[in-house]
């Protein structure tokens, strides 16, 4: 990348996002399956990345190229490059935060429970080395499936002690990432002024957008997140009650059914990476800030939950030093959205009590 295309992209990602200033403290991240086809486009994102000072990236087979590779950005980041189980303690020493993307991918007919053998036994594998060598680490779930494989991470956790339900996030970041581009191409808004939450999981009908809380980029002191019954519409962006039902059950379906599209478009070659690894760079971002004190950030993530009965559910979250400082009501739904709510809580139920099986039984 060009001295002025790297200048460039570091300073819009700085007015995008909110970085903090250059007097940081120094911030590890370790990416655990970064030879993958998510594992290198984040790599490349976290490099780019002002608040990481070191970028440790582990895979079983290939990551010293790609280790190799990245380290020729000229951005401040020292990487290294680790392989294979016995350099995967080094790997993870020190890590604030360790983001896993390891596992295989979806393939064409292939749904997210099918890859949960799989890809369970992977994070069942890395979430012990993980309360090892880094028990205070953020964990930033990206395996498929994350209704399943989060429950996994935090049975394997307790196991060891160390579990602390702030710092395990399942990152349905990409879900929040697709609404705001469905919405925005539909209404004709600019999508920088529009914000989707998206609660529930990570799958399927799991995965519940609330267009009737469109909203422009979160904050603390412009959306009352803390209460349940604060009125979207005041701080909605002109056009968010515009779309028709038939357009908005329309959108629900294609944030639903965003990753099977992907898979169906590249024919069988390949799954939703970069749009995944986009989206864990910005939910990895959110937490880099978080850790340095930055006030006011706020995202979906599935992580342990008393806002449903069910123990793990997607909505927003307050992020901080502590990783989770508060995790946010689901505020006013419309009937649509109820509906939809109740219909998504036995899948998910199902997905989350087939992680926890999983990490007792095997």
């Amino acid at each position: 990348m060009r001295p002025s295309l790297l200048k460039s992209t570091a300073e819009l990602l700085r007015r995008s996002r909110g970085y903090a200033s250059s007097a940081n403290p120094e911030r590890k991240v370790a990416i655990l399956g970064a030879a993958g086809g998510i594992g290198q486009p984040l790599s490349l994102l976290m490099k780019l990345n002002p608040l990481v000072s070191s970028l440790s990236l582990y895979d079983i087979a290939g990551t010293p190229g790609v280790a190799a590779d990245v380290s020729h950005i000229n951005s401040p980041a020292l990487v290294k490059g680790f392989m294979g189980d016995d350099q995967l303690g080094e790997a993870l020493e020190g890590s604030d935060i360790v983001i896993i993307p390891a596992g295989v991918p979806r393939k064409p007919g292939m749904t997210r429970d099918d890859l949960f053998n799989i890809n369970a036994g992977i994070v069942k594998a890395l979430c012990t080395a993980i309360a090892k060598h880094c028990p205070n680490a953020l964990v930033n779930m990206i395996s498929n499936p994350v209704n399943s494989t989060v429950p996994i991470a935090a049975e394997v956790f307790k196991k060891a002690g160390t579990y602390d339900e702030k710092k395990l996030f399942g990152v349905t970041t990409l879900d929040v990432v697709r609404a705001k581009t469905f919405y925005a191409g539909k209404a004709g808004v600019p999508v920088t002024e529009v914000n989707v939450p998206v609660v529930g999981g990570h799958a399927g009908i799991t995965i519940l957008p609330l267009f009737s809380q469109v909203l422009r980029p979160w904050t603390m002191s412009e959306v009352s997140c803390k209460s349940d019954t604060h009125d979207p519409s005041k701080n909605a962006t002109p056009a968010s009650n515009s779309l028709s039902q038939e357009d908005i059950e329309a959108l629900t379906k294609r944030t639903q059914d965003g990753g099977t599209e992907v898979v169906e478009a590249k024919a069988g070659k390949g799954s939703a990476t970069l749009s995944m690894a986009y989206a864990g760079a910005v939910f990895a971002d959110a937490c880099l800030k978080g850790l340095n004190g930055v006030p006011d950030i706020v995202e979906c993530s599935f992580v342990q939950s008393t806002v449903t009965e069910l123990p793990f559910f997607a909505s927003k979250v307050r992020l901080g030093k502590n990783g989770v400082e508060e995790v946010l009501g689901l505020g006013e739904l419309n009937d649509f959205e109820k509906k939809g709510l109740e219909s998504l809580k036995v899948e998910l139920k199902s997905s989350i009590d087939k992680g926890i099986k999983f990490a007792h039984g095997s």
